[in-house]
């Protein structure tokens, strides 16, 4: 039996078909060369953008129609999984929240990604680069997310089976490693709450502690040349996260720091949690403390209700902050977001289009040839 995976999206798909190919090899099974030559086809699904989720419609209907195998008495099987599987699966009423099934009848099974465990040993592509899952989900609900539908409310991995991990992977010789989660730096809030509620002030409101920041730290004093981190929220971006990256030399000074918009209104909407002075603040601390910084993040045009006023408050953060690289979506609904609720898609697409264009020009053309390839998890997420 041979399995072919097909990953779309961010580099936390990617580290996910990495565990979903070492659970098919456990089961016995080989690497085809590509989708002829399958038993086992499995795509791993974004639906972040309505552009990833149509592809995926597309690739479904092109394999659906691919001739059987000669010689082979296995049927070819097609699998999803991903962000797309969280909305396949039923309500209370036993009805599909989309009829996601319906639009690909050919697909035979739609498989969580969550029922695939990190029992196995992953099936790295690189020998000195690794990518380490420490939480999965979202519990923010940002008004333009689809991340805490499709993936859930986040759950962290047991500490040590991260510390564990990484130092398997040490004592094989890789050099860098990225710690990886929708909100990668809420990690462990989910555990602290289980135990006892506390909570702590930041950016002038109160808000969960993390165990991030120690996370960080202990996989740092691993000796590993390089640490990264992605996708972090400003809103849990701590002092204490600020102070592990400052006193530990191989930790990134490239920081994903997704703004979304440089408006507050905007912000409000969108159901963010800091507002533009804060973010502003958090910038001028990070820069204080931390030597050679360069930031990257994400910004979304053109959500409902977005003025010509609250764009070129954007417009205004970004000049403040130097960002290096920007990862600019237009905003587009997504099935089941307070946005797509509760507010209209009322900026047309030129405009969008226009917006995109000027910090494209603003931010991203500037900086090409210091680009670094930084991965991100989803201009929705974090």
């Amino acid at each position: 039996m041979k399995y072919f995976i097909k990953t779309f999206g961010c580099q936390q798909n990617v580290a996910d078909s990495e565990r979903v190919e070492a659970a098919l090899t456990a089961r016995g099974m080989k690497k085809a060369k590509n989708y002829n030559d399958a038993d086992y086809i499995v795509i791993n699904t974004c639906m972040v953008r309505e552009s990833a989720e149509n592809r995926v419609y597309g690739l479904v209907n092109n394999l659906s129609k691919l001739p059987s195998k000669k010689r082979s008495p296995f049927r070819r099987k097609i699998i999803v999984t991903g962000c797309m599987t969280g909305l396949a699966v039923r309500d209370k009423t036993g009805k599909f929240l989309r009829k996601i099934k319906e639009a690909m009848p050919a697909v035979d099974e739609f498989m969580p990604i969550e029922e695939v465990g990190f029992d196995h040993q992953l099936l790295r592509q690189d020998t000195e680069s690794a990518w380490i899952p420490i939480s999965n989900g979202c519990n923010n609900f940002c008004a333009y997310c689809v991340v805490p539908f499709t993936r859930g409310r986040e759950i962290s991995r047991p500490y040590e089976d991260i510390i564990k991990e990484a130092k398997a992977l040490k004592a094989k010789r890789y050099k860098n490693i990225t710690l990886l989660g929708q909100n990668v730096n809420s990690y462990g809030s989910d555990l602290i709450m289980h135990k006892k509620p506390i909570f702590v002030k930041h950016l002038g409101r109160y808000r969960i502690p993390t165990l991030f920041p120690y996370l960080l730290d202990d996989i740092a004093k691993l000796g590993f040349d390089k640490v990264d981190f992605i996708s972090s929220n400003p809103w849990d971006f701590s002092d204490e996260l600020i102070d592990v990256i400052a006193r530990n030399k191989n930790i990134t000074r490239t920081v994903h720091l997704p703004v979304q918009s440089g408006d507050t209104n905007v912000l409000k909407r969108m159901n963010r949690w800091y507002n533009c002075d804060d973010y502003l603040d958090l910038v001028a601390n990070l820069k204080f403390k931390i030597k050679n910084l360069k930031l990257t993040t994400d910004i979304i045009v053109g959500f409902p209700g977005e003025t010509n006023e609250e764009f070129e408050n954007t417009v205004k953060l970004c000049k403040k902050v130097g960002f290096q690289i920007a990862f600019i979506a237009q905003y587009s609904p997504r099935f089941g977001t307070a946005a797509t609720k509760t507010m209209k898609d009322d900026v047309p697409h030129t405009v969008k289009e226009k917006r995109w264009q000027i910090l494209e020009n603003l931010i991203n053309k500037p900086n090409l040839s210091i680009r670094t390839g930084k991965a991100r998890i989803s201009i929705s997420s974090a």
